[in-house]
């Protein structure tokens, strides 16, 4: 057994910096060449396990550290001991990632987070470029949406596009610097019948011809907004509309039949 001695359920710590870097602690003495272990959930590869020493802490503390120079992928990446036991979370201690604004222009986000069944994992992003989603607001039968980009600049041709499956609604977008903003009008999703739930996925493509980037946010402590961020409800005939977030964090509008 590697795990720190004196608890029967390991149970990690953890602090974000606003670099992307994370520091594990965890309570007792490390044995001998002891590894903190993260595995990316569902991954195959060699890249999708990291292995981070666990070094003496002061007292009774075992410490390992995820620098921000080490490449994480995009998901959940889950905590184990190095001889496969889960690790619990602890205190999580997240005030470094409010308000944090990326210097280059690659965003990467790593965010420590319990699952659903009680043990730590730690939610990353890798994004470039970002579109980062800011203030949501409402006018008749529409919605707004203001954001900043990061690792390009918004140029002539810009738009928002509002997808599903193949089809794909344009929208202008006003620009200044790396600033956008838009107005969705509800009634372009709805020219067809709304038969059944759909998701629209919300995407800005910076200039013409440019690739478009996912709207997302990203950019705080919050690991899923699906279920913590409920806006209000548009309803027309035959259906209701409103923007919302899915669990990895995407913005959208969803729109339910009525009828």
């Amino acid at each position: 057994m590697t795990t720190p001695t004196g608890r029967r359920t390991p149970r990690a710590d953890c602090i974000a910096d606003s670099a992307g870097g994370i520091t594990f602690d965890m309570a007792g003495i490390a044995a001998p060449a002891a590894a903190f272990v993260l595995r990316r959930r569902g991954g195959t590869g060699a890249g999708d396990t990291v292995r981070l020493p666990l070094t003496p802490a002061g007292g009774e503390h075992s410490r390992a550290v995820l620098p921000s120079t080490v490449e994480l992928a995009e998901g959940y990446w889950d905590a184990y001991t190095d001889d496969g036991v889960a690790i619990e979370p602890g205190i999580r201690d997240l005030r470094a990632l409010l308000g944090r604004v990326p210097e280059a222009g690659r965003v990467a986000v790593r965010v420590p987070c319990p699952t659903a069944d009680g043990r730590l994992a730690v939610r990353c992003w890798l994004r470039e470029p970002h579109a980062e989603a800011g203030d949501i607001g409402f006018e008749p039968g529409a919605c707004t949406v203001e954001g900043v980009l990061y690792g390009a600049v918004p140029g002539e041709g810009a738009v928002a596009e509002a997808r599903l499956g193949g089809t794909v609604h344009q929208v202008p977008v006003t620009t200044e610097g790396g600033g956008f903003a838009f107005t969705l009008p509800y009634e372009v999703l709805a020219e067809q019948p709304v038969g059944k739930e759909q998701l629209w996925t919300l995407w800005l493509r910076p200039a013409k011809g440019a690739e478009a980037v996912r709207i997302s946010r990203v950019l705080d402590d919050v690991w899923d907004r699906s279920g913590v961020y409920v806006y209000p409800a548009h309803t027309a005939e035959g259906y209701r509309a409103a923007p919302c977030y899915t669990a990895a964090n995407d913005l959208c509008v969803r729109m339910t039949p009525t009828a």
